[in-house]
């Protein structure tokens, strides 16, 4: 009998490699000037392997472009998963422009005028 707890382990191990190999194609073999300086931040994969929500921030560029791009080479993306991974159903990737990094930089800069006015104050 298997256990319960070893599926969702596998789908992270599923969604790791997924994020290794993405980040390996986009930046080896996609051509779409659309498509700049890419970091794959997290996959997420549903139970079923059916979907994958791809989350990515940018160093530079349009991030509603980039998402075109992507999303118009999410075929191509998904047939050199399907080369590289081992499983029987290579997930259909959603791509998503990840903002946590422009809201820590926002903090940050807030976190950093609040010390210097206290600086002022005292």
């Amino acid at each position: 009998m298997r256990k319960a707890s070893s599926t969702p382990n596998r789908s992270f191990k599923v969604a790791d490699q997924i994020q290794r190999d993405l980040a390996d194609l986009i930046s080896r073999e996609l051509k779409d000037p659309r498509v700049g300086m890419v970091t794959i931040q997290a996959v997420e994969v549903t139970p079923d392997y059916a979907h994958a929500k791809v989350f990515y921030s940018l160093l530079n560029g349009d991030p509603e472009q980039t998402t075109q791009g992507l999303n118009a080479a999410a075929g191509f993306l998904r047939s050199g998963l399907f080369k590289r991974l081992h499983i029987h159903t290579v997930p259909t990737l959603h791509f998503v422009f990840d903002r946590t990094t422009e809201r820590a930089a926002d903090m940050n800069a807030l976190i950093a005028k609040a010390v210097s006015s206290r600086a002022k104050e005292d």
